[in-house]
């Protein structure tokens, strides 16, 4: 049978060895193609010249001084130096991780773990002999009577006597004021092996100084009445002092635009020595972006944008500028290069552009340009200067020292602030709390009765001056301080025991300087949540950084602790 397969094989035939002619894109009607350009309007333009060059000349000052706290406006102070070598997130959001002392209850895995770290660092060492368990009998972990959590207290029964206190050891082997290394007689240390044994001490120490990212002594930026961050950095231009406020951090993304010029603020680095000259000759680039307009009519897109796609009502006149922007003038858009200084502000002197014929142009600010110009305002920091009136201050381009992008942990103590319009009062409710071990500790188990109440019927009504709230519902009273209503932190009276008062057990409300007087309107009706968790991230140097920082979220509405007085129940 024959096959109804058939194949075909089509070779071009080449007749003239020379490919010029095919090379040269001929058009066979090009009186078309100029009457359709001028159809659809692209001979309709100004007879002007694309950039070609262009000169940029600025000045860029690094930041010098950081300020940690709130600052009142026309205030001037002598801040600590600041130099950028750390994150700026981590130098506002870090807070004390180990404990102050070494028969503290919290941190025992932090000591535990410390302690075994020593002893593999003092392996390393090449000793005559091992020094091992003189160290454990030594610096061993006590058992403390502190009122532990379960799984806290399993931890510490495991570990007490076996294992090497980290924090004992930091706090007892230091070096002197010599920078001598005093090691203790009961360890027994040959004379041939001092000196090993110091360096591993030596080496450990740095590694337990360098573990964390803890506050260097410069003051505390989380404001408690506020809940949330607040902290000021300055710079010196030759003719002034620029200094940036940050009011409102609490997102944990820090950028540019959650700070505000400072007005006549100063905190002095009036005689600081930051200024750089920028003197940059480039050529411009036009602004592009992936699935751009063409720039040419005979020229096809690469469909990387679904325009049909755009989700954009009547109503959204910025998102529909937005989209006419970038379809009619991307195109007149150019773009040049200029690197700066991680934590530096820019401020640009001069702008000459020089078209293809020649001519050269220079380039106003929208200060300069006049009153019709001036609106306009991207990346500019605007000044504060009353309540309510937010003006824009000068033409500096702020590139703060900032994270692109942390690792978060889970939290290791939740707040949840509440409105709560039974009771005519707002409420701390603590969720989830740290534990001596480390690990989050779930507040509402942390009691160990958590039975619902019977139901049986009684034979006679029983009277309650007040019903129960939970442990972990913290009262917030409304006070009246400096013409501002404040909310309180309270404590609740045990009600089967009166002379026993229920109080927060966590940091956030527990604040290491005065009582907890929240402002009023910080708590809305939505609420807010207050988190603490670890976070790590990576420098541009290529170092890392593990500190704790807190977060401020909205909540989840109103609640209601169930609060009565005067009731009887059958």
């Amino acid at each position: 049978m024959a096959s109804v397969t058939t194949w075909m094989r089509l070779e071009p035939g080449c007749r003239n060895p020379d490919m010029s002619t095919g090379l040269q894109g001929r058009i066979y009607d090009p009186l078309w193609l100029l009457a359709r350009q001028w159809q659809m309007g692209e001979f309709q333009g100004e007879d002007n010249g694309s950039p070609a060059i262009a000169r940029f000349e600025a000045e860029s000052a690094r930041l010098t001084r950081f300020h940690a706290g709130a600052i009142k406006l026309n205030t001037a102070i002598e801040a600590p130096k600041f130099d950028a070598q750390l994150p700026l997130e981590t130098i506002v959001e870090r807070e004390q991780v180990r404990p102050a002392g070494a028969t503290s209850p919290q941190c025992l895995r932090l000591a535990v773990e410390a302690g075994l770290h020593f002893l593999r660092v003092l392996e390393l060492q090449l000793n005559s002999h091992r020094y091992r368990d003189g160290f454990t009998r030594r610096f061993a972990l006590k058992a403390t009577t502190e009122d532990l959590d379960g799984d806290s207290r399993s931890y510490l029964n495991l570990m007490a006597g076996r294992c090497l206190d980290g924090r004992q050891l930091y706090s007892e082997i230091a070096p002197g004021p010599t920078g001598k290394i005093s090691l203790p007689l009961e360890l027994e240390v040959v004379a041939d092996d001092e000196a090993a044994v110091e360096q591993a001490v030596r080496v450990w120490r740095r590694w337990y100084e360098q573990l964390f990212s803890e506050p260097d002594g410069a003051g505390s930026c989380w404001l408690a009445e506020r809940l949330e961050y607040a902290f000021s950095v300055a710079t010196r231009f030759p003719e002034t002092e620029l200094v940036l406020t940050a009011q409102e951090y609490s997102a944990g993304n820090l950028d540019w635009y959650h700070f505000d010029a400072g007005g006549d603020n100063s905190l002095g680095a009036a005689n600081d020595d930051a200024n750089t000259n920028i003197v940059k000759t480039v050529i411009p680039a036009p602004v592009t972006f992936r699935g751009a307009p063409a720039q040419r009519f005979w020229e096809f897109e690469d469909a990387q944008v679904d325009f049909g796609s755009v989700n954009a009502r009547s109503e959204d006149l910025a998102h529909l500028l937005l989209v006419e922007f970038t379809l009619n003038y991307g195109n007149d858009w150019f773009v040049i290069p200029v690197d700066l200084p991680v934590g530096s502000a820019c401020r640009t002197r001069s702008l000459v552009v020089t078209n293809t014929f020649g001519e050269r142009f220079v380039i106003p600010s929208p200060l300069a340009a006049g009153e019709t110009y001036s609106a306009w305002r991207m990346f500019r920091n605007s000044e504060l200067r009353n309540p309510g009136d937010r003006l824009f201050a000068g033409e500096e381009l702020f590139l703060p020292p900032t994270l692109v992008k942390s690792i978060e942990s889970r939290p290791i103590e939740e707040v949840l602030f509440l409105r709560d319009e039974m009771a005519n009062m707002a409420w701390a409710v603590e969720r989830v709390i740290e534990s001596p071990i480390g690990s989050p500790l779930n507040r509402f188990e942390q009691k160990g009765d958590t039975s619902p109440p019977s139901l049986e019927p009684r034979e006679l009504p029983v009277y309650k001056l007040a019903s129960d709230v939970p442990d972990n519902w913290v009262p917030l009273m409304p006070v009246r301080r400096n013409d501002h209503l404040r909310l309180r932190r309270a404590r609740m009276l045990e009600v089967d025991q009166p002379n026993q008062l229920i109080s927060a057990v966590g940091q956030i409300l527990n604040p290491t300087q005065g009582g907890l007087d929240i402002f009023e309107e910080e708590i809305p009706r939505e609420g807010i949540r207050v988190i603490r968790h670890y976070q790590l991230a990576r420098w541009h140097d290529g170092s890392t950084h593990l500190w704790i920082g807190r977060t401020k979220k909205i909540g989840r509405g109103e609640g209601s602790s169930g609060l009565k007085f005067d009731t009887l129940e059958q």
